[in-house]
């Protein structure tokens, strides 16, 4: 922030959704901290009294396995938004790069509309519980406003009812597949095995949800062509 340009008019401040600015006695004041690297601040500025500088908020790491090339993002802790991390993950997508597969956290936070903005797809996975239907509707939500085409996967599915199962019944969003409520999942994961190349049940579980998506896909694609 260059004190000797601003002029105290507080659009930044009044802009910022985070209070990452603050305006205090004739001086404005940055909260690196809890900034979320919108760039807004420096848009709204009529004085241009605000620019970006680096800062080290995560690593990036990359590894292969088998065929698969898989680059992940940590943030360090305490950081209040991944944004740049996910910027800086999606410029290592190969310009003809074929299939490619981006995780996003829970929820409808920055990091999730910035990973979905330009995905041609869209996979909602949702389980089956009344804060999954919640989940699940905020997401459903931000897909239909950035206008994404998408589907839902039900997964840890159970013998009961399912409330987003229902969700998705109710408002005609198509169920890519379905992944059950299963121990022996869970202890693959967690031992960080790759359950397709463990049991082939998963392997006929998973391969049947990526036909599904390709075809959705390629349906998509064919219908914007």
């Amino acid at each position: 922030m260059d004190s000797e340009l601003c002029n105290g008019c507080r659009k930044c401040v009044n802009f910022c959704k985070f209070n990452a600015l603050a305006y205090i006695k004739n001086k404005l004041i940055v909260f690196d901290d809890v900034c979320h690297s919108c760039g807004g601040g420096i848009i709204v500025c009529p004085q241009k009294a605000i620019t970006e500088i680096n800062k080290n908020i995560g690593m990036i790491e990359t590894g292969v396995s088998e065929q698969v090339r898989i680059s992940t993002g940590i943030m360090n802790t305490g950081e209040a938004s991944g944004v740049p991390l996910i910027k800086e993950l999606l410029k290592l997508i190969p310009t003809k790069p074929g299939i490619v597969f981006i995780d996003c956290p829970p929820g409808s936070a920055c990091v999730v509309m910035e990973s979905i903005k330009d995905a041609d797809y869209c996979i909602l996975v949702a389980e089956p519980t009344i804060f999954g239907v919640h989940n699940l509707e905020m997401v459903y939500e931000l897909v239909m406003l950035f206008n994404r085409p998408f589907g839902v996967v039900l997964n840890k599915c159970l013998k009961e009812e399912n409330p987003t199962e229902k969700f998705c019944l109710k408002n005609n969003i198509k169920i890519l597949g379905r992944i059950p409520f299963d121990k022996e999942l869970g202890l693959l994961n967690s031992n960080a095995e790759i359950a397709v190349n463990k049991n082939e049940k998963y392997r006929a579980i998973f391969s049947s949800l990526l036909k599904a998506v390709t075809k959705e896909v390629q349906h998509e694609t064919t219908a914007n062509s």
